[in-house]
């Protein structure tokens, strides 16, 4: 079948106008895919020209040129863009920042005056919730989405868990002008009490010199509850302690810091609001930062009487 040479004209160009349409579809540049179709459709053309001016020649090369020439179509854009595109430049390195010690000076607003501080303001602070997220990573195992069932196996971060325990503001109080105690409650489960303790200046003689942060801790008192139910004075309760630094001598986790277990020993003797009850703790765990549990006495809740280091002046915030 022969046709003549306008029509092999028209047959180029449709070919190669077929073929920038796909290119075009898939993605690729439009200038590239112009400049491509210009290209073919005058390499084409030149073909069918020289071709056609040489109708006697041997058929073969005639088709294999015209093949040639459409493969060059499908092959120059998957080459075009790594050619025409200049190279990704190499990310500049990122130069990791040490991380600051946080400052908990906010904390002292809410301390007294008035008698029992302002705790229920303390935990609508904008600080408040960074605070949480920054000092309780530990691991915790004893609260769940559902803490009145024993059986639930997922668990709270300890920062939602502080976060919970907190929920009812009980107070504030401020010891030596230096540590800040904050106590409140579960909502709907009062007997399930929490803690927060902050010394607000840096770090004294019982922690290490090289540590940055402050100490903070999380007491929390849960219902054993195996035990009497909550409104038996005879019922049992376990006391957690999670502060953000190893405490105690070396790595024995048995003798607390003096200010720490005085704000513990002060709360755990206060009874339950409305019913004078204390609660009766025969238990108690102190988890290391890395979540390393250790049985450890129950503080006694008749403490000694401390003499803690002399703290400069905080300025409360206006």
């Amino acid at each position: 079948m022969s046709f003549s040479a306008k029509t092999r004209y028209l047959l180029v160009t449709l070919a190669v106008l077929t073929g920038s349409l796909i290119e075009l579809a898939r993605g690729y540049r439009a200038l590239i895919v112009v400049v491509g179709f210009i290209a073919f459709s005058l390499v084409g053309n030149a073909l069918v020209y020289l071709s056609g001016s040489k109708e006697r020649a041997i058929r073969r090369k005639q088709k294999r040129d015209y093949f040639a020439a459409i493969l060059l179509l499908f092959f120059l854009p998957h080459l075009a863009p790594a050619q025409l595109l200049p190279e990704p430049a190499i990310p500049a390195k990122v130069k990791k920042q040490k991380r600051q010690p946080a400052d908990l000076e906010w904390m002292w607003q809410y301390s007294p005056p008035p008698a029992e501080g302002r705790e229920h303001e303390l935990i609508q602070d904008p600080e408040y919730r960074p605070f949480l997220e920054r000092y309780f990573t530990a691991p915790q195992s004893f609260w769940g989405p559902n803490p009145t069932d024993p059986k639930s196996p997922i668990h709270k971060s300890l920062a939602d868990t502080v976060d919970d325990f907190l929920t009812i503001p009980n107070k504030v109080a401020q010891d030596d002008n230096r540590y800040i105690t904050v106590t409140g409650a579960v909502r709907r489960f009062r007997t399930s009490r929490g803690l927060i303790f902050a010394d607000l200046n840096a770090p004294s003689g019982h922690f290490k010199e090289s540590d940055k942060d402050p100490l903070v801790v999380f007491a929390a008192i849960d219902w054993i509850r195996d035990s009497k139910t909550v409104d038996d004075p005879a019922a049992e309760y376990t006391l957690w302690i999670f502060p953000n630094q190893p405490v105690g001598p070396g790595t024995a986790p048995l003798n607390l810091p003096p200010p720490l277990l005085r704000s513990l020993t002060r709360w755990m003797s206060e009874p339950l609001a409305g019913t004078g009850i204390v609660q009766k703790i025969t238990a108690a765990i102190l988890v290391d930062p890395d979540g390393t549990p250790h049985q450890i006495p129950v503080p006694a809740t008749t403490p000694a009487p401390t003499k803690t280091e002399e703290a400069a002046p905080l300025t409360k915030r206006r």
